[in-house]
């Protein structure tokens, strides 16, 4: 964790992505890393979140900064999932 020059705490993550979902009538795997960013109260639930537990995620993608064409997904909640 770090803080912001305002004294927010910032986390900054990977969320790993895996499901199978339906393309065109076939079953598709989908795969993917997305770089998060959680700000504020938030940040401090993320860090103490039990590595490799399955979550369900909300939040926004935004450009990384002003001037990048990179994407990160800003985090503003998140529930653990149980099967």
């Amino acid at each position: 964790m770090r803080y912001s020059p305002a004294g927010v705490p910032i986390v900054a993550a990977r969320l790993v992505h895996n499901s199978v979902q339906i393309e065109a009538g076939s079953k598709r795997v989908v795969e993917c890393e997305l770089a998060t960013l959680a700000a504020g109260e938030i940040a401090g639930r993320l860090e103490e979140a039990e590595l490799g537990a399955e979550f369900r995620f909300t939040g926004f993608m935004a450009r990384k900064n002003r001037n990048s064409k990179s994407l990160i997904f800003h985090l503003t909640d998140f529930e653990t999932i149980t099967l």
